[in-house]
């Protein structure tokens, strides 16, 4: 490892691993301070206009904050450079556990509506916003195929090709494959998820499967995969990455042991995400359809119903063509 890493040299325990520790230069760390404070902001300055904003969605960013810094700002960003066990704990947060709680508090919302409007200078950010996005590039990335992809093979394509050597042979290397694990989660989750506006919400045609059942089937897809990765690592006869090849002296870790224990991480870390995730679907399907059911009893109540008035219409019509027959 070369550059401003600091590594452990006392055997790992729990006090250890969640011992206050950020790195020499807490990339993570102060990324996480920066996205606390721009969504403070967005928070403050809905209320100042006198609108609220959920208290639910800010818990779970307040959540998400904190799932970064607790796995990049104390002993276990450390001893994940020494560990492949600690090291999947912190990948598997990062890239599955964190994402969810940072989709679930609505970010992109908060943001469209904290920013100033208009059509002059005061609306610029916003507009360039709408335009990112809308735009090619963010709507091929959340794509289904795409991030279907790229979720599964922040796997396989790291783990089995000589790219994680490469990675955690640098300190910006290794931080640089925290950010993707944490970047790809996110665009994972926004898409499956639905909480904010994003291009797939705005690109749905009428054949165009429902939210939930889309969302569904991502879920069912990507489990697989990572439920083998899990048992394959922990049923390997070889290591998988030579970086863990050399543990520290005096620690008795024995690698393969050590890569089988990641494995099963990785193996039981599934089914974590998995439920946030159902769970959170159910409540806003249970949500829309109880929208759904106010705004046609809203309709129904002014006497607008176009539902009901196109059936009572088609009832008659068949009352007089029945009649017309006799």
């Amino acid at each position: 490892m070369s550059g401003p890493m600091w590594m452990p040299r006392q055997p790992p325990t729990l006090a250890r691993l969640v011992a206050w520790h950020p790195q020499p230069i807490p990339i993570l760390p102060v990324i996480a301070l920066v996205i606390l404070v721009l969504y403070v902001w967005g928070v403050v300055a809905l209320r100042r206009r006198g609108i609220r904003w959920p208290l639910h969605h800010t818990v779970w960013w307040l959540v998400g904050v904190a799932s970064v810094v607790l796995v990049t700002a104390t002993g276990i960003d450390g001893y994940g450079m020494e560990l492949f066990s600690v090291h999947m704990v912190q990948h598997m947060v990062l890239n599955m556990l964190t994402p969810v709680f940072l989709v679930l508090g609505a970010p992109v919302t908060l943001l469209l509506r904290a920013l100033p409007t208009g059509a002059g200078r005061r609306g610029r950010v916003r507009r360039g916003f709408l335009r990112l996005l809308h735009s090619r590039v963010l709507t091929a990335l959340t794509h289904p195929a795409v991030t279907f992809v790229l979720f599964i093979m922040s796997l396989y394509g790291l783990y089995y090709t000589p790219v994680f050597d490469e990675l955690m042979s640098t300190w910006w290397g290794h931080n640089l494959m925290l950010v993707h694990f944490l970047i790809v989660g996110f665009l994972y989750f926004w898409g499956v998820l639905g909480v904010d506006p994003n291009p797939r919400t705005s690109r749905r045609g009428p054949h165009a499967m429902p939210g939930p059942v889309v969302s569904v089937l991502e879920i069912a897809a990507t489990a697989p995969f990572h439920a083998f990765f899990g048992i394959a690592v922990m049923m390997s006869t070889a290591l998988l990455v030579h970086f863990y090849a050399m543990p520290m002296p005096g620690w008795h870790v024995v690698p393969l042991a050590d890569q089988a224990t990641g494995g099963g991480i990785a193996w039981g870390f599934t089914e974590i995400p998995t439920l946030l995730v159902l769970g959170a679907l159910v409540v806003a399907w249970q949500r829309s359809e109880e929208r759904s059911t106010r705004a046609a009893d809203r309709r129904q109540a002014r006497g607008d119903d176009t539902e009901l008035t196109d059936y009572n219409a088609y009832l008659q019509a068949l009352a007089r063509a029945d009649g017309a027959a006799r």
